[in-house]
């Protein structure tokens, strides 16, 4: 299926203005999490050792000082990154019950392939892959991961009517999709607009089977969510849960477990209308680039660790 994306020479930089860079999962099962992005994901570990303290403290997250943390990228080498970090169990966590980031969305080659290389492995499969009826653009697997986290690894078809949706240059590459289990999503909607710079796009009201699986509700109970973005490129879907969904359970001072924080671009920080968690700092390797960061928290008190491109990014 042809795909209506315009020619390689005129796409935009991949760092820019709205751009998720990685996804931060926390774990409590550290090493057998690193094998399963590792060797059934094929990303490759870029950087690995322990969480600084003063990248830590800019999660407004203390307590993360010290743990242990491996950064990994897709072998397609665009630039974007998963992070694991090891954090301690936290009772009363389950996946897709509270609010915060939900899940992250992951361009792949071939969803099918992918999902018997994942028999063996560490992820459950909560969505096998299928066809969605009235969805042409892509094929959706859901999974969760050891620590709590779920992935959505979709394989792309062909861009929607105003999104660009990335074809995987490696068998499970890039985040394209920040997932935002929202308490009130038209307050999520207005901090990404207000604070964030983001643009608002399509909503839709869907049979949403990872809500309806989690909640017990029926299969064709609909949820109500809206896509944010920056021009055609997408950025976050904001879900509206149910009233029965939770805060996230969260230990004193440390990051939230599972899908714990989405860093993004920014072409500047000095238009965040946020309060930053810590003052905004440089740390070195391969995703911060020499590049400041600084974190803000969202209205259910989610993550979102922001990387400065600089107007350049924005081209």
């Amino acid at each position: 299926m042809p795909s209506m994306r315009p020619q390689a020479d005129a796409a935009p930089v991949f760092d820019r203005h709205g751009r998720i860079k990685a996804g931060t999962v926390v774990t409590a099962d550290f090493d057998a999490s690193l094998v399963d992005y590792r060797d059934t994901l094929g990303l490759t570990v870029v950087e690995a050792g322990a969480v600084p303290s003063d990248l830590a403290a800019s999660w407004g997250a203390p307590a993360a000082g010290g743990a242990r943390m491996a950064l990994l990228a897709p072998v397609s080498g665009n630039g974007c990154f998963l992070r694991l970090v090891e954090g301690a169990p936290v009772p009363g966590y389950r996946p897709a019950r509270s609010f915060g980031w939900a899940a992250f969305e992951i361009t792949v080659a071939d969803v099918f392939a992918l999902h018997a290389r994942l028999a063996d492995s560490g992820f459950t499969v909560i969505g096998p892959p299928k066809k969605v009826a009235g969805f042409n653009n892509f094929i959706p697997m859901q999974v969760v991961g050891r620590g709590g986290e779920i992935l959505y690894l979709n394989q792309v078809l062909e861009d929607m009517a105003d999104l660009d949706l990335p074809l995987a240059a490696a068998p499970v590459d890039v985040i394209f999709i920040a997932v935002q289990a929202a308490s009130d999503r038209a307050a999520t909607l207005a901090f990404q607009r207000q604070a964030l710079g983001l643009e608002e796009g399509g909503t839709f009201a869907i049979p949403y089977g990872v809500i309806n699986n989690a909640f017990g509700l029926p299969a064709d109970h609909r949820s109500t969510l809206t896509m944010t973005k920056v021009g055609r490129l997408p950025v976050a879907e904001i879900d509206q849960y149910p009233p029965d969904a939770t805060a996230r359970p969260r230990p004193a001072g440390g990051l939230p477990p599972g899908n714990a924080v989405i860093s993004l671009g920014v072409d500047r920080l000095d238009r965040v209308a946020a309060p930053l968690l810590a003052p905004a700092t440089v740390h070195p390797g391969p995703l911060y680039a020499g590049r400041r960061s600084a974190c803000v928290a969202g209205p259910d008190g989610e993550i979102y660790e922001l990387i400065e491109m600089g107007e350049v990014g924005n081209a």
